[in-house]
């Protein structure tokens, strides 16, 4: 009989196997050789115009950023509200206070930097 441990080992070694079996594969069936018309823009049969890199400002990034913060902190208080219902435990509100005055410490420094500021 084989073990808990040893069946995982043997699927992850599968699974590695695998995609060197698969990159591998692609190597040897990829097209040889540079082809101009491959590195060009395509876009709804629409002959590119312009350059196709542009930059954005950097405030955006911490702005979407930010908004996944606390989007997943949202994803946590959810299960944590249906867990405090069932438990009314007073450690696990002062744990959960602890979270939101910690993203809220946050919060206020991006606040105070102007991070939140869109112009």
């Amino acid at each position: 009989m084989i073990s808990g441990e040893a069946v995982v080992f043997i699927f992850v070694l599968e699974a590695v196997a695998l995609v060197c079996l698969i990159l591998g594969t692609s190597y040897l069936l990829r097209v040889k050789g540079s082809h101009n018309v491959g590195q060009t823009v395509y876009e709804c049969g629409e002959e590119a115009f312009g350059d196709a890199r542009v930059q954005f400002n950097f405030r955006y990034y911490v702005f979407a950023l930010i908004y996944v913060i606390f989007a997943v902190e949202t994803v946590f208080i959810v299960p944590w509200a249906v867990a405090l219902k069932h438990s009314q435990s007073l450690a696990l509100f002062a744990e959960m206070v602890l979270f939101i005055g910690i993203l809220a410490i946050g919060l206020g420094y991006a606040w105070k930097k102007g991070a939140l500021e869109w112009f």
